[in-house]
């Protein structure tokens, strides 16, 4: 996790995490796959629409891109996340938007950010290989504080992702053909 200031010492109950240091990226990574029946092409318009994150995610409600912002690199967007009876706004920014194929963000920003969730789309068969993957960037008090509380939320996670992709497969199941006017084939 990184090199703990020799002059710091943890009590029971304490952080044991230097938040100055990035985090072990391989360590803090979860990825989960799953098929779809429609085009990557359909599929990326619709996970690049963040105004609809709500319709499959387990977690996120309110998303919308900032005034005058889209799916291009660059843009900003903000949502309301719930966990554990919290609630919280994230502010994102885009990092890859490639028709078709990728589209990621960031939470917190490019420069600053401390996950970056990532999607990708490849052809297989008549439909889609959708790949999510979340990464933690950087250690933040807020994602905790300890190792353990890291762990926990790794697994969380990886719940969570395996649920996304699950919700996600059947709303796209269900949309009718119009829903995909605005991509590409």
């Amino acid at each position: 996790m990184g090199v703990a200031d020799p002059a710091h010492r943890t009590h029971p109950g304490s952080s044991d995490l230097d938040h100055r240091q990035p985090a072990r990226r391989s360590r803090f990574r979860v990825h989960q796959e799953r098929l779809g029946r429609r085009h990557p092409a359909h599929v990326y318009a619709l996970i690049s629409d963040v105004s609809a994150i709500s319709h499959w995610s387990p977690t996120a409600d309110g998303v919308s891109y900032d005034d005058g912002a889209g799916p291009w690199v660059g843009a900003w967007f903000s949502g309301t996340n719930r966990r554990d009876g919290k609630q919280w706004t994230t502010r994102s920014q885009v990092v890859q938007a490639d028709p078709g194929s990728a589209f990621g963000f960031v939470v917190g920003g490019a420069e600053e950010g401390i996950v970056r969730w990532n999607w990708t789309f490849r052809p297989q068969g008549r439909g889609s290989l959708v790949r999510q993957s979340w990464q933690l960037l950087r250690l933040d008090p807020v994602l905790g504080s300890t190792r353990a509380d890291l762990d926990a939320l790794r697994r969380y996670m990886a719940g969570s992702a395996e649920t996304t992709l699950a919700a996600l497969a059947q709303w796209i199941a269900e949309l009718q053909p119009d829903a995909f006017s605005g991509s590409r084939s």
